[in-house]
């Protein structure tokens, strides 16, 4: 991008303006419509989840329901999208990569804290509840380990509450991805129902919207460049 140090939220609406010329006024139109759905009251972190394929339908349920972030922490495993099966999903979406630290999981799960998330391990556990009875009036972070292992002991020592899915056949887990989308399809209802401030606030939606507008516009680097020189 070409504007990398930060710009206030004037700068930036006048940036978006400018954009807008770029796309068609139905973009915009579903642009605009489908910002006043983000959420960031709910995220989902996946921890070492090493199939693309399942990375990449979580990152599409995830833009399905409105979820803004999403946190990957590569311990062991790299993160890569299969774009057949995400669809473009990670271009709306803000994607934190915990990669830089000796224990990510920890880092990740102290930087979600430090900013007001309490950590739901979706790993069945002797301390778990459905998910129907999870109180949703505080911000939450939904982690998903990896179908064979789980969650890691770190991210078990360090969260604050388990749930988990009811099932009522002879397979004793879903698949990751779907685990994701039961979650989020409870939850997002849940909390768009309810009396919490589960929307972003307008300077978040204009962050969001310029990203939306450099990921999609072709040459979007030069056009921004031209904006800037002539303003």
């Amino acid at each position: 991008m070409v504007a990398k140090s930060p710009i206030n939220q004037a700068e930036r609406d006048k940036l978006i303006d400018y954009l807008f010329q770029f796309i068609t006024p139905e973009r915009k139109n579903r642009f605009e419509k489908i910002i006043q759905y983000r959420t960031r009251f709910l995220t989902v972190v996946l921890e070492d989840i090493f199939q693309s394929h399942n990375i990449s339908a979580v990152l599409r349920s995830c833009d399905c329901f409105g979820v803004q972030d999403v946190h990957i922490i590569e311990n062991k495993n790299q993160f890569q999208i299969n774009p057949d099966i995400a669809l473009g999903a990670s271009k709306w979406l803000t994607l934190h990569q915990h990669n830089k630290s000796e224990n990510n999981t920890l880092s990740c799960i102290k930087a979600l804290k430090a900013e007001g998330y309490r950590i739901i391990s979706t790993s069945p556990h002797k301390n778990d509840i459905n998910l129907e009875e999870l109180d949703i009036t505080q911000k939450t972070a939904l982690l998903f380990g990896t179908e064979l292992n789980g969650i890691s002991e770190t991210a078990a020592k360090h969260a604050d509450g388990f749930v988990k899915i009811p099932m009522v056949g002879f397979t004793e887990s879903f698949n990751i991805s779907v685990s994701v989308a039961l979650c989020l399809f409870n939850l997002t209802d849940k909390i768009r129902k309810s009396n919490v401030n589960w929307k972003i606030s307008e300077n978040e939606k204009s962050e969001i919207m310029l990203e939306w507008l450099r990921n999609t516009i072709q040459s979007s680097e030069a056009i921004e460049k031209k904006f800037y020189t002539t303003n």
